[in-house]
């Protein structure tokens, strides 16, 4: 049992140490999962699946022949190009991210009898927080410097302060 766990885990890692790594902060307006393809596409029923394993269901999106098919699908993605078929570029958009997005996702042509797998992606989502925090410092810096430099007569010394109120 140990050795079936083990090496399902290590095959799992390996998948998601290959698949490309995409960033993107949570609520921006877009992100996309590249999918190109430079081979044959069946002529009947050509079918093209994202996926995610650890949603349910498991398909993201679902696009048969020129169509998207809503039924059999998570109901949260929609975005593959309307010629992606002809043009060989099953690329999916999400819109406004979220941390859930995070994940790796899987994008394959078949025609319904056949798959073929042709990407993977790994999808890593940030949270706006830490984008947040790094935002206050800096205005914190800047807002503590412009203090300084206003009220700097208060910590000069003496005689300078002396020669100053003179002038």
């Amino acid at each position: 049992m140990y050795k079936l766990l083990y090496h399902f885990y290590t095959k799992q890692n390996i998948i998601h140490a290959l698949a490309p790594l995409v960033e993107v902060y949570e609520g921006e307006i877009s992100v996309p999962l590249l999918c190109k393809y430079s081979g044959f596409i069946p002529e009947d029923n050509p079918t093209v699946l994202w996926t995610r394993n650890d949603l349910n269901p498991k398909s993201v999106h679902l696009r048969r022949e020129e169509t998207d098919d809503l039924k059999g699908q998570h109901q949260r993605y929609r975005g593959l190009r309307p010629d992606g078929l002809e043009m060989k570029d099953f690329s999916l958009t999400l819109t406004k991210p979220k941390l859930t997005d995070s994940g790796n996702y899987t994008c394959s042509i078949g025609n319904g009898r056949n798959e073929r797998k042709l990407t993977d992606v790994q999808l890593h989502v940030k949270a706006v927080l830490v984008l947040l925090v790094l935002l206050l410092l800096l205005i914190l810096v800047v807002v503590s410097g412009g203090l300084l430099f206003y009220f700097r007569h208060y910590f000069m010394p003496g005689e300078l302060q002396m020669f100053r109120a003179d002038t």
